[in-house]
């Protein structure tokens, strides 16, 4: 079982007044089968910049998927999303998002362009 608390509830005035704003939270931690009660605390140690990573593909942008020959279920499931099977490259051309959708992320390759 586990209780957790925000600063400034009961059970965190100690701890508030140790680390003051760099507490995040108390977490009370029950093992009822070695009849012991754990507290821990939360705090915050170093803060910096950070920015979130960017999708590899933008949402429509249309991707290569490679897909087995014999994988009939998942090539009926891409043509229902709108993917278009190209026959010289033997990968399927499909937007980026519907291949996230349909779970197939990791198949995914950047497509070639030609000028």
């Amino acid at each position: 079982m586990l209780r957790k608390i925000k600063p400034g509830q009961p059970g965190t005035k100690q701890f508030l007044e140790e680390y003051g704003e760099q507490l995040v939270c108390v977490r009370y931690r029950y093992d009822a089968q070695r009849r012991k009660r754990v507290k821990t605390v939360e705090i915050v140690v170093a803060e910096s910049e950070w920015l979130p990573p960017t999708e590899r593909f933008a949402p429509g942008e249309i991707v290569w998927l490679r897909i087995g020959f014999v994988e009939r279920p998942v090539q009926q499931r891409l043509g229902a999303a709108g993917g278009k099977w190209d026959s010289q490259r033997c990968v399927w051309n499909i937007r980026y998002d519907a291949a996230v959708k349909l779970g197939y992320a990791t198949n995914v390759e950047r497509r070639e362009v030609s000028l």
